[in-house]
């Protein structure tokens, strides 16, 4: 999330930064289409990499109910099909929530078989409040400036520090955007897709989407399930404990994921030198974040600035040869540099992630209710320290505003759905955002669903991403909507790609399509 757009989705063991609860009287209700969007007129906007990228914009009403009401703008891509054989619109999705989604339609047209991207108009957009849409939500800039207090409260004064920040950055939100704060949450954000549907003249829509995005992508089949034609939703969010429990839960599945960081580390001791005993090297870990704690390398780095850094490579493990040279600079050198360097490039937050921040928090506040007694968010967050210390606190106070958020949240939607045609559902088992669980549920939700699981894979975003076996069969369903079936929990399983090795020392250390993916998602979720 730090650079972090992110959505942490969760599932009895995530977050997304992220997760979705179900009581199923919680049904949404669905909107009549009493207005018909005008049809989006479409403009080259190339890019080098995507240079059949087209943009459009399309508006909307902020309150559906009232479409006659105020209008907002959502900003849109799309690299149009080029087959006679044309199988409509398909919407993809980033996650987040606050992930800009305008380049994944040319990433996903690119990283396909050329023969079935062509027979589909790709379709990115940004939802709304996000990146080009308008208008798009800034609650605090600079709220993640450096140096911040530390995450973990050891003292009155930090945890009375942080909690300002949290209750500063609510009332902030509070202030500029009370007019739009309640229109966006999941709810509105569907609504939204199913006028893109509309204004694309399509009867049905394909969907594709990641981390949060299967939230969406979920929650839209279950108001719209007529509407759905195809449905591929990519490390799962988990649709109970949304959003508070499922954050706590996602805690342990991030400590996991940094303790086979370390690992992995140990086993590369010839290059790092920081030890062949993994929990040695945590220990060294740990030493190194008390250091920064009182003295900040380059004058940013801290010790809260220090686990956004390294919070990425719970996402990604294509990040772990850079994150490793610079832990091992810092201690076998003395040289923090290479630290300060990789805060810049995963940590450090931008203006495009102040606005993926806020749309976060407004998006995850609410949709559903948080405790507002910090007593609680004090227990539960400590009990979680004592088992999962890498991520809990620095967790908490990301998400503390909803403690102090301004408006009342409804009841979460359900999305047990068995109206839908044939669904694909991809999850690694190691998943850290959206741990395994998450996937394994929302499969048993979704009657016909399909679930193609990546063993032994600790990745976030796992197709497109360079392997193969995950990827024939995401081609095959677009391309004929066939899905496997198996017999146990997975109906299909696929070999992780193996680790990174230390010599590579780039960010597309695993595979081009894995890092280029990875910078679209953003970090939470």
């Amino acid at each position: 999330m730090r650079k972090r757009a992110a959505a942490l989705c969760g599932a009895a063991v995530v977050m997304a930064g992220t997760c979705a609860a179900v009581p199923a009287e919680a049904d949404a209700p669905r909107t009549a289409e009493t207005v018909h969007a005008a049809k989006p007129v479409w403009k080259k906007c190339a890019t080098k990499d995507y240079p059949a990228l087209q943009c459009a914009s399309l508006e909307v009403p902020l309150d559906h109910p009232k479409p006659q009401g105020q209008q907002i703008t959502l900003a849109l891509s799309r690299v149009p099909h080029t087959a006679r054989t044309y199988q409509g619109p398909l919407l993809v999705n980033p996650g987040g929530p606050g992930s800009s989604g305008l380049g994944l339609a040319g990433f996903v047209a690119s990283s396909l078989p050329q023969e079935v991207a062509a027979q589909y108009d790709i379709i990115g957009f940004d939802p709304r409040g996000v990146g080009a849409s308008k208008p798009a939500l800034d609650c605090r800039p600079g709220h993640f400036d450096p140096v911040r207090p530390d995450t973990v409260p050891t003292t009155p004064a930090v945890e009375r520090a942080n909690l300002a920040r949290a209750r500063s950055f609510a009332a902030a939100c509070s202030k500029k955007y009370a007019h739009l704060l309640p229109y966006i949450d999941t709810i509105s954000a569907v609504r939204d897709m199913d006028a893109i549907r509309q204004a694309l003249d399509a009867d049905r829509l394909n969907y594709f989407g990641y981390s949060y995005g299967t939230y969406l992508g979920a929650v839209y089949a279950r108001m719209f399930p007529e509407r759905v034609r195809r449905l591929v939703l990519d490390s799962v969010v988990s649709p109970t404990d949304v959003w508070y429990d499922a954050n706590l839960y996602q805690n342990l599945a991030f400590n996991d994921r940094h303790r086979a960081f370390m690992a992995w580390v140990a086993r590369h001791d010839s290059t790092y030198r920081l030890g062949t005993d993994p929990e040695y090297v945590e220990v060294k870990w740990y030493a190194m974040r008390a250091a920064l704690a009182k003295k900040p390398a380059g004058g940013m780095v801290g010790a809260s600035e220090l686990e956004d850094t390294y919070v990425p490579g719970g996402y990604y493990n294509g990040y772990w040869p850079i994150l490793a040279e610079a832990f091992a600079a810092y201690v076998n050198d003395r040289n923090a540099a290479p630290l300060v360097e990789a805060y810049q490039n995963f940590g450090a937050i931008d203006p495009v992630a102040d606005n993926s921040y806020s749309i976060y928090t407004a998006v995850e506040c609410g949709d559903t209710s948080w405790p507002r007694d910090w007593s609680q968010w004090r227990s539960d967050n400590w009990a979680m320290y004592e088992k999962a210390p890498f991520m809990t606190w620095n967790n908490a106070w990301y998400n503390a505003p909803c403690a102090f958020w301004p408006r009342a949240a409804p009841r979460p939607v359900s999305i047990a759905n068995g109206e839908l045609p044939p669904t694909l559902l991809f999850q690694a088992t190691g998943d850290a955002a959206t741990p395994y669980v998450g996937g394994v549920s929302v499969h048993h939700l979704l009657a016909r669903s399909s679930l193609v699981v990546e063993e032994g894979g600790g990745n976030h975003g796992i197709t497109l991403s360079g392997n193969a076996c995950l990827d024939r069969h995401l081609a095959r369903y677009l391309s004929d909507g066939t899905v496997p079936r198996g017999q146990g929990v997975a109906d299909a399983v696929c070999e992780a790609l193996p680790d990174p090795k230390p010599a590579a020392n780039k960010v597309a250390s695993t595979s081009a399509g894995g890092s280029m993916l990875h910078s679209l998602l953003g970090f939470r979720g």
